[in-house]
């Protein structure tokens, strides 16, 4: 059942126990809190649906379309179908969309936001300028379904979708089934493009998520090879603003700021929510990103986790005062895991979090020069004018309201 409706990295709180967590919104938010236990995730059954979703990858008579006649239209012309819509930056890609005079129409759960939070008239409001359709994009039969109760056909997909854990499971449930259901729903209702809003950091995939985002780009080039009335837009950001803002009012509190090691171990250009979404909806029209995977950071120059603190302190007018943390405790954490998880295997998140929170402790969020093998500062694309610096001043002001981490404790 659907309906729709129309309307115009790491932070520590250094208390008494120490915890992991992991952003619901986007797989690129770390933070450590009080422990709060979680129940386990059930084993995933190899149903029905499921092989629904692996047969549609059958060839079918494909879908009449011209990858540019689309792109000579006026944008109130374009009609842009976009899932994820209600994430972290899912909702200012409507509003820029919007704010251009697309034709949007935003696919959302009737409960949206972090854990919930959000009903359909909390949406509505949200999304207001799109047309929003409730469904379920993990379900591809209800997907359908939805779409052909609009009787519209799309130019455009915009996947804006991100695991909301980054659990095992979830990862391929959400990053590669739902994106893909989105994918062939789109296809057989018109769309000639997709844009996918990916991570920077699938270059070097050493967790679940990364591989499976990994595995739909790769079908996504691969049909884009196989149909040339077809083409895509691989979108990878760096680090988010929100990622890296959990400290902000610990400090101003008088808590010592946290890093690994002497807070050198990685380095990114973080870019804004509005500066991304901008980006995102250029891939709509602009010829020059068709078929391409384009990494993309924020204004300035590379920020390490040392200099970050260092900048939240200037601001503060304080001097710094760092907690160094060793990057072995969280090797010997993930080691203890990977041990236990052998003999309960209901701990395979617990243990892939741990991953997780050690991979962006100590790998940079900016381009892998292949040639190098190493992350380059000056090969990784700036866009937008939002800086770090004014978002933290923002929040020392204001707080972090509309930026919170949906949180999922691990251990």
């Amino acid at each position: 059942m659907s309906i729709c409706y129309s309307s115009n990295f790491i932070s520590l709180n250094h208390q008494k126990s120490l915890s992991l967590t992991f952003s619901s919104d986007s797989p690129h938010f770390i933070n450590l809190f009080p422990v709060k236990h979680r129940k386990s995730h059930h084993s995933i059954k190899f149903t029905a649906e499921r092989l629904k979703l692996f047969a549609s990858l059958t060839p079918s008579p494909p879908v009449e379309t011209a990858p540019s006649s689309y792109r000579s239209k006026s944008p109130k012309d374009v009609n842009v179908l976009v899932v994820g819509s209600t994430g972290y930056i899912g909702k200012y890609v409507v509003k820029e969309l919007v704010k251009r005079g697309f034709n949007v129409t935003a696919i959302a759960r009737e409960r949206s936001g972090i854990r919930g939070s959000a009903d359909k008239d909390q949406t509505l409001n949200q999304l207001r300028g799109a047309n929003v359709c409730f469904s379920d994009v993990t379900n591809l039969d209800a997907l359908e379904g939805s779409l052909n109760s609009l009787g519209n056909s799309f130019d455009v997909v915009v996947s804006c979708l991100a695991s909301r854990n980054g659990g095992v499971k979830d990862s391929w449930k959400i990053d590669y089934e739902a994106t893909r259901n989105s994918l062939v729903a789109g296809r057989k209702h018109g769309a000639s493009h997709f844009v996918l809003l990916s991570a920077i950091c699938v270059q070097k995939p050493l967790l679940e998520f990364q591989r499976a985002k990994l595995k739909f780009e790769d079908e996504l080039m691969k049909l884009a090879e196989e149909d040339g009335g077809f083409s895509y837009s691989i979108v990878r950001p760096t680090a988010f603003f929100k990622s890296l803002g959990g400290q902000v009012e610990l400090v101003k509190d008088g808590k010592p700021y946290v890093m690994f090691g002497d807070g050198k171990l990685c380095a990114c250009k973080p870019i804004s929510e509005s500066d991304l979404a901008s980006f995102i909806v250029d891939c709509v029209l602009s010829e020059d990103k068709i078929k391409k995977v384009l990494p993309i950071g924020g204004p300035g120059k590379a920020l390490t986790p040392l200099e970050q603190g260092e900048m939240l302190f200037r601001l503060l007018g304080k001097d710094p005062k760092f907690l160094k943390v060793p990057i072995g405790i969280m090797d010997f954490a993930i080691g203890v895991l990977d041990f236990l998880v052998k003999v309960f295997p209901s701990l395979e998140d617990a243990a892939e979090f741990g991953k997780i929170g050690r991979y962006y402790a100590a790998e940079s969020m900016l381009l892998l020069d292949p040639e190098t093998g190493e992350y380059s500062a000056e090969k990784t694309p700036s866009y937008g004018n939002d800086t770090l610096e004014e978002f933290f001043a923002r929040v020392l002001r204001e707080g972090m309201a509309g930026q919170e981490l949906g949180e999922q404790t691990i251990f």
